[in-house]
């Protein structure tokens, strides 16, 4: 008897398992094909900036988010002097070799304003700031590093027409215009966003974006564009080099 139960309690479980292993492999294809189907209407979805609209739509939030929190008491720390690091020249596009120094002009222009020029020495008159701060790389590393330039609040002073309400947006480029950023205007302004001519108590390197660079230390590397040639104040959505490219375009910290 007691074998027959044993018998009986095999066969059971043969059946059981059975089951479950069809109403696993059952199961398990439904989801591998629900996952593709999500992964085909996500990469074939309609693209926003060249990048799929659900995956935009969360970066969108994001910067949402990042927008609300960002104020001018939101600063990023300070170091001291000792803990100054070596930078690395990461990315090169706008950088060309061709580029020669003594012709270079910034070119400043918004909407229904004529574009005029400046020249270094009308940036540099402006009060100079000195902040050590981390520059961080999407990639995951970051340097401690001296900048030595004007807050970008005080050029925008200095330089924007008077009695003009100031745009929601700047746009920047490289003279070439291969690599350019878009800001909100409320990061532009930051006390800690300067354009700056010398890093680690020296003046700017070629590689490092001489003559003039953006640093702003509450956003990602990749939006400190390297030799500014041309700054645009609008009201429309600027471009950007890295958003295109399916980052994210506020891109803070």
């Amino acid at each position: 008897m007691s074998e027959r139960e044993i018998e009986l309690a095999s066969a059971e479980a043969k059946g059981l398992l059975g089951r479950r292993t069809r109403r696993a492999f059952l199961t398990g294809g439904i989801a591998a094909v629900a996952g593709l189907g999500a992964y085909e209407w996500l990469t074939k979805a309609g693209a926003e900036d060249d990048t799929p609209w659900p995956q935009r739509r969360v970066l969108a939030w994001n910067a949402k988010i990042a927008h609300a929190y960002l104020s001018d008491g939101h600063q990023m720390p300070s170091y001291s002097p000792s803990q100054v690091t070596y930078l690395k020249p990461n990315g090169d596009v706008g950088l060309g070799s061709d580029f020669d120094a003594s012709d270079w002009k910034l070119k400043v222009s918004a909407d229904g304003i004529a574009p005029f020029h400046l020249q270094l020495s009308d940036v540099t008159a402006l009060p100079r700031r000195r902040m050590i701060t981390r520059f961080c790389c999407i990639e995951g590393w970051s340097s401690i590093v001296s900048w030595g330039g004007a807050r970008f609040a005080d050029f925008t002073k200095k330089f924007f027409p008077p009695g003009r309400e100031l745009p929601r947006f700047v746009y920047l480029a490289t003279p070439d215009e291969e690599y350019y950023v878009g800001l909100d205007l409320k990061s532009a302004l930051h006390p800690q966003t300067l354009l700056a001519w010398e890093q680690n108590e020296k003046p700017l390197t070629a590689e490092h974006g001489a003559p003039l660079r953006l640093v702003i230390p509450v956003k990602y590397g990749i939006k400190n564009l390297k030799r500014i040639g041309s700054i645009r104040y609008t009201n429309q959505k600027p471009g950007d080099y890295w958003a295109e490219q399916g980052y994210d375009w506020f891109a803070g910290l």
